[in-house]
C-alpha cells in the first residue's frame, strides 16, 4: 500500500508546485479542453506522450494501446479518434511508435503470450506485407527497428482509411495525419517523413515505405 501512497503525495506536491507558479492554472484548464492534437502512442511506461514533446495538460489528446495500432473495429480506438476530430476538432493527428516496441518484437518472433497474439496479429500483417524488406536486414535489431517504422507507416496509412478521417476530409475539415518515432536510448522524436492532409496524399505512406527500403 505505501507505494499506492507514495503516488498520492507525489501529486500533492504536484498540484502545489503548479498552482504556485500559476494559481490560475486548474481553474482554467477545467473550463474548456482545446487540444492542438490526437496522439495515437503506445502503452509502453517508457514513452510519456506529452511529456516528451513538451506539453501541459489539455494540449493533447492522447490514445495508447500496444504497439500504436489502428484497428477499424476497435471501437474505443475509433471512439477516441471520432470524438477528436469530430469534436474537438484537432487539426493534428500524431501516430506515434518508438523504437525497442516489446508487441512488435514479439509479433516479429512470432512469440504466443495469449490474447494479446489476437492484437499483435495487425502487427503480423505488417511484417507479412514487408517480409522481402525485412529479410533483406542482416541482424533481428536491425528488423526489429525496421518492423516499428513500417508499422507506424502502415497505421498512419489505416487512420487515414477510417470512415472519421474520410468523413471530415469530405466535408473541407482540415485535419492532417503524421507518422513519428521515439527513440528510446535518446529521448528524441523522429519524423518518417508520413504526412498526410487529405485522401490524394495517402500514397506518402507507400512513398515513406520505400525511403526506408533505399537506406
Amino acid at each position: 500500500m505505501t507505494d499506492i501512497n507514495n503516488l498520492l503525495e507525489n501529486n500533492d506536491r504536484w498540484a502545489d508546485e503548479v498552482s504556485r507558479r500559476d494559481a490560475t492554472f486548474f481553474s482554467e484548464l477545467a473550463k474548456q479542453q482545446t487540444p492542438l492534437y490526437l496522439w495515437i502512442g503506445c502503452s509502453d511506461s517508457r514513452v510519456p506522450a506529452s511529456q516528451v514533446v513538451g506539453l501541459k495538460p489539455g494540449d493533447m489528446f492522447v490514445h495508447r494501446n500496444i504497439s500504436n495500432v489502428v484497428v477499424h473495429t476497435d471501437l474505443n480506438g475509433l471512439s477516441v479518434i471520432q470524438y477528436a476530430v469530430e469534436v474537438l476538432k484537432v487539426p493534428h493527428v500524431i501516430v506515434c511508435g518508438h523504437y525497442g516496441c516489446g508487441g512488435v518484437l514479439a509479433a516479429l518472433r512470432n512469440e504466443k503470450h495469449g490474447l494479446i497474439d489476437n492484437w499483435l496479429r495487425h502487427v503480423r500483417e505488417v511484417q507479412s506485407k514487408y517480409q522481402a524488406q525485412l529479410d533483406a536486414l542482416a541482424t533481428e535489431g536491425e528488423r526489429h527497428r525496421r518492423l516499428c517504422e513500417l508499422n507506424v507507416i502502415e497505421q498512419v496509412r489505416n487512420m487515414c482509411r477510417t470512415t472519421i478521417l474520410q468523413d471530415a476530409w469530405a466535408h473541407g475539415q482540415t485535419v492532417s495525419v503524421h507518422g513519428w518515432i521515439y527513440e528510446l536510448q535518446n529521448g528524441r522524436v523522429y519524423d518518417l517523413g508520413v504526412n498526410v492532409g487529405g485522401p490524394a496524399e495517402i500514397g506518402a505512406c507507400t512513398e515513406a515505405a520505400r525511403r526506408l527500403e533505399a537506406v
